[in-house]
C-alpha cells in the first residue's frame, strides 16, 4: 500500500509541476493555445489553472504527511543476516626488521668544490 501510494505521490507531483508551467507568467510561460471563447479563453483557462494547482497543491501536501505518517508508524523490517559475514580475525601487526648496517663500507662523500655543478634554471 505505502508503494501505491508513493506512485500516486510522484503522478500528483508531475502533474502540479505540469500545471504550474502551463500557467502564463509575466514573460508569458508556457502558455496554451486556445480558442478566444470558453473554457479556454484567457480568463477561463487562468481559472481553471488556478484551481487545478490549487487542488494539486492541497493533494500534494495531504499526501506528504499521509506518507510521513505511515512511514513513521510502519514496523521495522527485521535485518536479513543470512549473508552477513563475519569479521576475519586480523594477525597481530609486527614492526618490520630494521634494516641492517653494512659495517666495511666507505661513507658517502660529498665533492668539495661545488662549482663543477651546473645548476637547474
Amino acid at each position: 500500500m505505502f508503494a501505491f501510494l508513493l506512485v500516486i505521490h510522484a503522478i500528483i507531483a508531475a502533474t502540479l509541476v505540469t500545471v504550474i508551467l502551463m500557467q502564463r507568467s509575466e514573460g508569458g510561460g508556457l502558455g496554451m493555445g486556445g480558442s478566444p471563447s470558453g473554457l479556454m479563453s484567457a480568463r477561463g483557462a487562468a481559472d481553471f489553472l488556478s484551481r487545478a494547482t490549487a487542488v494539486l497543491a492541497t493533494a500534494f501536501v495531504g499526501f506528504s504527511i499521509l506518507l510521513a505518517v505511515l512511514a513513521a508508524t510502519r514496523s521495522a523490517p527485521t535485518i536479513d543476516t543470512s549473508l552477513a559475514r563475519t569479521p576475519a580475525t586480523q594477525a597481530p601487526i609486527t614492526q618490520p626488521a630494521p634494516a641492517p648496517v653494512p659495517t666495511g663500507a666507505a661513507p658517502a662523500t660529498q665533492p668539495a668544490d661545488n662549482s663543477a655543478v651546473p645548476l637547474a634554471r
